[in-house]
Formats: C-alpha cells, structure tokens, sequence
C-alpha cells in the first residue's frame, strides 16, 4: 500500500473473503471494543484495543492478553470506532479500513459510521468501509474509481443534490447527470469492471455488493 494504512476492527458484522484478505494486507490495525472478535478469524493482531469495553466478553478479553488495551468510560462523546480512528489518524493513518462498519443491530451506528466516512473523505483520507458482503465509499466532487467484480451490483447514495455526476464502467452508465436529493435513480446499476465516477458538486456514499450477480 502507498499510504499508511489502518484497518479499524468494528463491532459490525464481517465475513473474511478472499477480497477483504488483499484489501486489508499490509496494513497496521486497532480494534474498538468488540471488533476484536474479527481479529482470529482474519489472521490479525492488533496493535492497540481502545473502547469502553461493555461488549466485550471477559473471555476475548482473556484470549488477547499480550494487547495494549486502553479503556475510556462508558459516559463520553465518541463511539468506541470513533475513537479507534481518531488514534489512527494520531499515528499517521492517511488511508482507514473500517471493517465490521456496516449492518448489525444498531442501525444508528452503521449510518454514523457513513457520514464520519464522508467527514473523514472531506478532509482527504481514503476511507473503505465493509462488511466483507458489502463495501461503502464516500464519493466527492471530483474523480473517484472502484475495481468491482464484473456483474457485482453497486449504487450511489446522495447525502445532497448531486449535479454533473458521471458514470462509466457500468452497464447503466450516466453522463454530466442531476440527481435530485432522495431520487432512487442511482440505486442497483451493474459493474462492468472497474467503474469511474466524476461529480462536480454534492456528497453520495457508494455502496457496492462485490459477492452479489443477481442484476447480472
């Protein structure tokens, strides 16, 4: 990898995959809380564990004794992934894998971590959010491409109205394109093969499905 990069082990659902193996190799990890179930399953070590911990089992806990945990209270201002990055960025993250941040029991999670994804994109860190079933990335004006399985469905979700957006790449391509705030328009396109994007004003999360052929 050319930039420093962090994998950030999440409390979300994941599903080791072939893919998500070559995303996450070579890069440096933190576990928040109960993200650190993901770690065996993946070949992973972390280097640190940061959280409140009330998700965490004492026997995890027991099964990972030679890792730095550092605990915060119960009562703060930060989700525990909130905080995991944050340590990331301190130690020179310039790229974030946030794996285990999507899905799960708490919706309200799973859509915060999209939009500190679109924040953290803002001000210029590439952020890769999966579940190892699904895959998100904030999409900002300018130009932005993906390398999707060919057939994978993806969609583009707009956080605002989006104006000059172009697709390429994509069975259902798009050209200088005004997607009004809430249209459904950009929802299940088909990847091709590596998919271009260009937008020219607006926020949008891309969501892809690289295991899902169903539109194929």
């Amino acid at each position: 990898m050319s930039k420093q990069a962090f994998v950030i082990l999440m409390g979300g659902p994941l599903t080791p995959t072939d893919r998500l193996g070559e995303q996450l190799a070579g890069a440096r990890v933190i576990a928040a809380d109960g993200g650190m179930r993901h770690a065996r399953p993946l070949g992973l070590t972390p280097e640190l564990w940061v959280g409140d911990f009330d998700s965490t089992p004492q026997s995890l806990i027991d099964e990972w004794p030679d890792v730095i945990r550092e605990p915060y209270p119960a009562a703060k201002n930060e989700t525990d992934g909130e905080i995991a990055v944050a340590t990331a960025l301190e130690r020179g993250a310039k790229r974030l894998i946030l794996a285990g941040a999507l899905g799960g029991e708490r919706s309200d999670h799973a859509f915060m971590h999209l939009l500190y994804a679109a924040r953290l994109a803002e001000d210029g860190i590439e952020v890769l959010l999966t579940s190892g079933e699904e895959e998100a990335w904030p999409l900002l004006p300018g130009s932005f491409e993906i390398d999707l399985p060919k057939g994978c469905l993806f969609s583009i979700l707009g956080l605002d109205t989006l104006a000059g957006l172009s697709i390429t790449g994509a069975r259902y391509p798009l050209t200088d394109f005004h997607l009004p705030f809430g249209s459904s328009r950009t929802v299940s396109n088909v990847a091709e093969g590596t998919v271009r994007f260009t937008l020219s004003s607006g926020r949008a999360l891309i969501l892809a499905r690289p295991q899902d052929f169903s539109g194929a």
